[in-house]
């Protein structure tokens, strides 16, 4: 699945081919978050010829609205929303984590109510394989249990069980799925920030031996410094000939951290958030197109950006329509937020390519930060 192309001998960063149904992603790669099989305020046709080969669907989002049966109608999320490259699907378990009033977990699985209506629905780990299966999601990820920092040890090691548990029922019934549909299932260590039980829980999913490996339970919100120690820690354990995907990461200080410890792929909502408030990115750091400096401002966001957004449109003009609250707005800057990424991540593999990303991630991170490292 994962054909590692090359290595930057100065750290563990890697360039590989990862294969799929839906045709084959370039690593490192970022994944924009397309929750109900939409990148908001995004055409499937810009994210395509950016050079996006995968993006991130959600399980619990999709399964609430608009169903399986609309789905199986169609025949695959790619026929519905007609992105006829990969899909990763995320099982549900960080919603479910975020929505720990609406929830209740068990060995069996866990019981929600929708925040749509407040009806009441049960994901097992075989039921999650199933949606993702209906789905044809060419990515799908185990269902387990996300926990936040400051737990004990007692309650980490508790929902750590629970994992494996799932992850292993998961697994088995992936194993089974029905002819035709080959997505690859990923399982996700967890353990909270409990070094021994990362290794644990490491060692459980390395005989497991699902095709490719994601970190959980980072960036969920702990200090930069203790994400930076976790992933280094667990990512030194991670066997090289699977890929590896940090989930929840999108900005280019925690991106440049993963692939420097040798991480493939990875998503967040992030770019696409702060675009619809009018932040965008810039080789010179993040700058907020409402603010009132930018009224008379005649660049584009990004002197040096080639997106069709800086190609044509003034930061004075995109400053207006966010004022003046126009959809067009919000439009323009995910456009450049995710052009942006999408040559940030191209620039990273040429550098890993060269053998020198420890020099490109120095340089762009005093640029953009505008401290040296």
């Amino acid at each position: 699945m994962l054909e590692i192309k090359e290595k930057d001998t100065s750290c563990r960063a890697r360039n590989a081919l990862m294969t799929l149904p839906h045709g084959t992603v370039q690593t490192p790669a970022f994944m924009p978050v397309g929750t109900a099989g939409t990148v908001k305020a995004m055409f499937h046709q810009s994210l395509e010829d950016m050079g996006y080969e995968l993006i991130l669907g959600n399980t619990y989002h999709l399964y609430l609205r608009p169903g399986m049966e609309v789905i199986r109608n169609a025949g695959s999320l790619h026929k519905f929303t007609t992105w006829d490259r990969n899909y990763l699907t995320d099982s549900g378990g960080f919603q479910v984590f975020s929505l720990s009033s609406r929830r209740k977990i068990s060995e069996e699985g866990v019981r929600f109510s929708s925040h749509i209506d407040g009806s009441y629905h049960t994901f097992t780990p075989e039921s999650v394989v199933e949606i993702q299966e209906t789905l044809r999601s060419d990515i799908q990820m185990v269902l387990d249990v996300c926990t936040a920092p400051g737990i004990s040890k007692r309650e980490a090691e508790e929902a750590l069980k629970t994992t494996m548990s799932w992850a292993r029922r998961a697994k088995k019934r992936w194993e089974n799925r029905v002819e035709g549909y080959d997505g690859k299932l990923f399982s996700i260590v967890q353990g909270n920030f409990y070094k021994d039980l990362r290794k644990r829980s490491v060692e459980e999913i390395i005989e497991l031996d699902t095709p490719g490996i994601a970190i959980g339970g980072l960036s969920v919100g702990e200090s930069k410094d203790e994400f930076n120690e976790f992933l280094a820690y667990t990512a030194e354990l991670l066997p090289e000939e699977k890929p590896h995907y940090v989930m929840g990461i999108g900005t280019p200080d925690y991106i440049l951290e993963s692939v420097e410890h040798g991480i493939d792929i990875f998503d967040c909502v992030y770019p696409t958030r702060i675009a619809r408030n009018s932040t965008v990115f810039t080789r010179d750091g993040l700058i907020a197109l409402k603010n009132q400096q930018f009224q008379f401002d005649d660049q584009p966001i990004d002197p040096t950006c080639q997106c069709s957004t800086c190609q044509r449109y003034s930061r004075s003009y995109l400053r207006h329509l966010f004022k003046a609250g126009e959809m067009l707005g919000p439009m323009l800057a995910t456009e450049h937020n995710l052009f942006f990424l999408a040559n940030f991540m191209k620039e990273i593999r040429q550098s890993i390519s060269e053998g020198r990303f420890l020099e490109y991630k120095k340089t762009f991170t005093e640029a953009y930060y505008g401290a040296k490292i």
